[in-house]
């Protein structure tokens, strides 16, 4: 793979690949994996099946992973209110859920992921965060890196470099975060401000900050600079020797059945189904004729699907029993634009009106996809 060939001519340590049933026996104190794969729902599987299936007794493991751009959101985030969907899907960028809780962050190559796993009684996520700053130190000793209360990571007193979030499980614990080296800084505001309004829900909410790559601050802090660094500084404290195990996130034979737990955070129903429950309420107009009409519009959306819609509009404007039609055609379906354009299209067909009605009706179809 292109990606895999761009990241080994940086590491200057022994990379192997080794099979499955070592990962339980070999590198006692440490293990350092890095993934050939830029597929975000690839490198979090790896994450699902490190947790599930390695025994930590007797070492940690740290694990380095890049992503094409996407959004991933936290454990218990709503897509709807974190992210501009719509942005989304025109520059093709993937969405995706991780297991983890915290705030939404945006993954492009300019940003590292730093996975680290330990047993649940040695999680210290300050202290992996001190790690990082030791190994920027090593690079750049007038580099202004400070850690926060909110274990985030802060260039110069205020530009967020770093991001965290954690899942800690009965035994095993991860402490997860980023690391902001060459990232799209322009996009990555834009596809975290949602478009959506009107939305009520108790669902975890991200703390927009100022944002920063190390790469303004120092030309030489690159994505693989910065890599062999932290290894280095991990290798050190854990007292290994820094090898770098390059791994395949799609082998079956490494990873029994993570292809499997890639196909589930792929779906809409972990995706968009494990938002909590929340509702839509709010209001927009139509032109008609010199004249503006005001709609409200309350939808409740569970799992993903709308449990309850109404619509209120002036009486003499349109039917009620036509807007009946519509609320009633959309129950029972994912709260999405492109099936609520389906099931409206369809409406439309069999609803058809005559005249100036048949006018209205569509334009209150039109306007019903567009904010959805």
């Amino acid at each position: 793979m292109l990606f895999q060939s761009k990241l080994k001519i940086h590491f200057c340590w022994f990379a192997c690949r080794i099979p499955v049933a070592r990962f339980r026996s070999s590198a006692k104190g440490g293990l350092i994996l890095q993934s050939v794969s830029s597929n975000v729902y690839e490198n979090l599987a790896v994450e699902d099946w490190i947790h599930d299936h390695m025994n930590l007794e007797d070492k940690n493991v740290l694990f380095l992973w890049r992503n094409l751009p996407a959004v991933v959101i936290g454990r218990h985030q709503n897509p709807w209110k974190e992210c501009n969907l719509p942005l989304m899907r025109e520059k093709g960028l993937c969405l995706a859920r991780r297991r983890s809780g915290g705030g939404t962050v945006y993954h492009d190559l300019g940003n590292i992921n730093l996975t680290f796993f330990t047993l649940k009684k040695k999680y210290d996520r300050m202290e992996n965060l001190n790690l990082i700053i030791s190994a920027l130190k090593a690079l750049q000793p007038e580099l202004d890196v400070q850690a926060t209360e909110r274990y985030d990571l802060l260039l110069d007193g205020k530009f967020k470099i770093s991001g965290t979030a954690a899942k800690l499980g009965r035994t095993v614990a991860y402490h997860h975060c980023t690391l902001l080296c060459n990232a799209n800084c322009t996009l990555l505001p834009s596809v975290l401000q949602s478009p959506h309004h009107g939305i009520q829900s108790n669902a975890t909410p991200s703390i927009p900050s100022l944002v920063k790559n190390l790469l303004e601050a120092d030309s030489s802090l690159t994505c693989e600079v910065v890599m062999d660094a932290v290894v280095s500084e991990y290798a050190v404290q854990h007292n290994i020797k820094p090898h770098v195990h390059i791994i395949d996130p799609s082998d079956e034979s490494l990873f029994p059945g993570i292809c499997q737990k890639r196909r589930e955070l792929c779906t809409w129903e972990w995706i968009y189904g494990k938002t909590p429950k929340f509702g839509v309420l709010t209001s927009f107009q139509i032109f008609y004729e010199h004249s503006l009409i005001d709609v409200k519009l309350s939808v409740d959306v569970k799992n993903g699907y709308i449990e309850a819609c109404t619509m209120e509009l002036p009486d003499h404007w349109l039917p009620q029993g036509l807007c009946n039609e519509l609320e009633n055609c959309l129950l029972g379906s994912k709260f999405c634009p492109s099936e609520t354009a389906l099931l409206v299209s369809n409406l439309r067909r069999t609803c058809a009106q005559n005249g100036d009605l048949d006018t209205k009706w569509n334009m209150l179809c039109d306007k019903l996809v567009a904010i959805m």
